[in-house]
């Protein structure tokens, strides 16, 4: 069955309906999946007519009217915005809507009408002008979803990456691993891939310190003290992980298949290697959202400069769309 992937609008003064109307021009998206828009139906018509798309958008209020066909683009039509928006523009009425859109998703994806979510990018300062205090998507969904333990994942075509740590400076992210953290993330990594349909995948655990600290030669014991317990731990319960790794030749495996998910223990360490594979295949999921939901992420910001003029690259987009549906659970009726 294919899954029902929701596809949040973000800020709709910037590149966002643009970029999902490209990329569901795309056919292989409806052959693996059921798109559905969530946001404003007027400006995705603008946004139609802007990269001069042929195809109808669908404005719909319930799931099960939805046509799911190459050539129309449904949209849960929230009906917020004006059509004369401005491009560009920090707007309290878009930061608005994009915290609506979030919030629709969730309600749909815990009702089990989608069964991944994936957003377009909005703008922070917006958000914030709207009324929603949060630091943007992650938090959101936390907040809405009532999860606590949650992880950053990145995935391209040869790579998956979750972290221990992320938006952190490195001091402070070697003090926040811990061996509950650990095993919190390994049993989350093997969660997510499970319920994508892999059986007995495969992690691996990246030191942190240089050659995984060589049995003591760099650090002060941080990979046995931090690492080492949660691996364990994680092992004991029948979880195919393994670790800690040399970072420096962990990837480099992992791209070549011998291992289905790296664990990174900071931001640069994970995102580095990622991002060296292309920008523009690199995809930013959020995993361990109570419920299950996944939500994946262009790798990009709103693009006010360049929004409205029909020149914004959906290949991102086109990405976050096929790993959620990679990753969307496989066993929904």
């Amino acid at each position: 069955m294919k899954p029902v992937i929701g596809i949040t609008m973000g800020d709709a003064a910037g590149v966002g309906p643009e970029i999902i109307v490209k990329a569901l021009l795309d056919k292989n998206v409806y052959e693996q999946s059921h798109p559905l828009v969530i946001g404003d139906a007027k400006i995705l018509e603008r946004a139609r007519k802007i990269v001069g798309a042929d195809v109808e958008i669908h404005p719909i209020q319930n799931v099960s009217d939805a046509k799911f066909s190459c050539g129309t683009i449904d949209c849960m039509d929230l009906d917020l915005l004006p059509v004369d928006l401005p491009f560009g523009e920090v707007s309290s009425a878009a930061g608005d809507a994009a915290f609506r859109f979030i919030e629709k998703s969730v309600e749909l994806a815990q009702k089990g009408d989608i069964q991944a979510i994936c957003t377009a990018p909005l703008n922070k300062e917006a958000l914030h002008k709207g009324g929603h205090i949060f630091p943007g998507h992650t938090e959101i969904l936390a907040e809405l979803t009532g999860t606590k333990d949650f992880s950053m994942m990145l995935s391209s075509p040869k790579l998956k990456v979750i972290h221990l740590t992320t938006h952190v400076g490195l001091i402070k992210a070697i003090e926040m691993i811990n061996p509950e953290r650990t095993y919190t993330v390994v049993k989350l990594a093997h969660e997510t891939l499970t319920r994508a349909g892999m059986k007995n995948p495969s992690i691996a655990v990246c030191g942190i310190n240089p050659h995984a600290g060589e049995n003591g030669l760099f650090g002060n014991g941080e990979e046995e003290e931090k690492l080492v317990p949660g691996i364990e731990k994680a092992k004991s319960e029948g979880i195919n992980v393994s670790g800690p790794h040399p970072a420096d030749t962990l990837f480099f495996r992992a791209a070549r298949g011998d291992f289905d998910m790296v664990v990174a223990c900071y931001h640069d360490q994970g995102h580095g290697p990622i991002k060296v594979l292309g920008l523009e295949a690199g995809v930013n999921i959020t995993v361990g959202l109570k419920g299950g939901i996944i939500r994946t992420s262009v790798d990009h910001g709103t693009a006010f400069d360049i929004a409205g003029k029909n020149i914004a690259d959906e290949r991102s987009m086109l990405e976050a769309i096929r790993i959620a549906i990679e990753l969307a659970p496989k066993d929904q009726k």
